[in-house]
């Protein structure tokens, strides 16, 4: 077997029928969407129609879709435009986000302030948590208001309170109680609400990059202001992504220069990519009625994971543990006292494409951020990798995998002995 994709959280592969309405967009409505003769507009109106793909993938209304170039800007665009110039902003998250939130929350914590959720065994965030992390910061900045001279129903200086969470972690599968997190936000909205008439600046952002496309996701039946999509995780072209922004909500958009995406976002639209990602999104629907499918795909990955564990004694899995909720394609796996990055190396060379995390972070020989964070010792974090399936992923891909890993592991472990 020349190759087995195991690295589906990294990308996806374009499925056929986004290649080939990317390539007629290339070569059909090339025209600029914003000009007003009729090709431009033609070319408009197609983009329409994958807004209104990805509306309906949502459980959403197509005006609240602001299409960008993926997860990452996705992510800036509702930290940083939700909490613009907001020097007195509070932006609420955690240690096992995405570097595409973590970063942007360690630079707006030198402006603003960041304040960091515990995060519990598996990597899990209790909604009390969320709700204590608002209500304890929220009355700290109304105390610092009334020392500057605040009066009651008036909080000057008291900016805004996003907090943002993932949907699903990308290294380890586990999936947030986000419905219960939601409920969490708006308990703290209610208590401040009687403390503080007026004032409703309390956002929920959630990063669904890894559930969009593998989780059924409902925006009319979760109080989510702000949502972020990445389309290359759904078998969309890479470079295309979106934000969805809850009606009402004032966002300050990070990118001038045009009035595209309802004043959202300036610039161009990349055409071909869109419609693309509108095809990924409307297979991605029907996949998700398929639950036959989902059923296998899942029950694929449960018994590689168990062979994987009695092939390797002493590996173990990093997430959730036993019954709780994670993504049916993802198992993140330790052999402790190796290191990740020899293991990927050796499984390359067989023509297994696995990672040690998040794609954009490889290269690091420090052990994950992320399950660091969850707890994880930092021996077990160093040789923990990822092994996440897709849709196309096979019983004999799966097979294969099982002969080259544990070789791999073993032959490492003559050199690397655990200590």
């Amino acid at each position: 077997m020349d190759l087995v994709y195991l690295d589906n959280n990294a990308t996806t592969q374009p499925a056929d029928e986004v290649v080939q309405a990317v390539r007629h967009a290339q070569e059909e409505l090339w025209a600029n969407p914003s000009s007003v003769h009729r090709f431009g507009q033609l070319a408009r109106q197609k983009i329409e129609l994958a807004r209104a793909s990805v509306a309906s993938l949502l459980g959403t209304h197509p005006r609240q879709i602001a299409f960008t170039s993926g997860g990452t800007e996705s992510n800036n665009l509702a930290i940083h435009g939700t909490l613009a110039n907001a020097t007195h902003g509070t932006l609420i998250t955690s240690r096992i986000e995405h570097s595409a939130i973590r970063e942007p929350a360690e630079a707006f914590g030198k402006i603003g302030k960041t304040v960091w959720l515990p995060v519990g065994g598996g990597g899990l965030i209790d909604p009390q948590a969320v709700t204590d992390a608002i209500l304890a910061n929220t009355q700290a900045d109304e105390n610092a208001a009334d020392k500057q001279g605040g009066t009651p129903g008036a909080i000057p200086g008291a900016g805004p309170v996003l907090v943002s969470v993932q949907w699903a972690n990308n290294e380890t599968g586990t999936i947030q109680p986000i419905h219960a997190i939601a409920d969490a936000v708006e308990a703290a909205r209610k208590q401040i609400a009687e403390r503080k008439p007026g004032r409703s600046r309390i956002y929920l952002h959630v990063d669904a990059s890894q559930a969009v496309g593998k989780l059924p996701v409902n925006l009319d039946k979760v109080a989510v202001d702000l949502l972020t999509l990445s389309g290359h995780k759904f078998h969309s072209p890479k470079g295309v992504g979106a934000l969805y922004v809850r009606r009402g909500l004032r966002l300050h958009r990070q990118i001038h220069g045009g009035p595209q995406e309802l004043q959202r976002r300036g610039g161009t639209e990349n055409t071909a990519s869109l419609i693309g990602l509108g095809v990924a999104a409307d297979l991605a629907r029907s996949f998700l009625e398929d639950h036959d499918q989902l059923a296998h795909l899942t029950a694929l990955r449960d018994r590689f994971e168990s062979a994987l564990l009695a092939a390797v004694p002493g590996s173990v899995i990093n997430g959730p543990g036993e019954g709780g909720a994670r993504l049916w394609n993802t198992t993140n796996i330790a052999f402790p006292g190796l290191e990740a990055e020899a293991i990927l190396m050796g499984l390359s060379e067989k023509g297994v494409c696995a990672s040690a995390g998040a794609a954009c972070s490889s290269g690091s020989l420090d052990p994950s951020p992320v399950l660091l964070a969850m707890g994880v010792p930092e021996p077990v974090a160093h040789g923990s990798i990822r092994l996440s399936l897709g849709r196309a992923t096979t019983q004999d891909h799966l097979d294969y995998a099982l002969k080259v890993i544990p070789d791999v592991v073993r032959r490492l472990g003559l050199v690397m002995p655990t200590p």
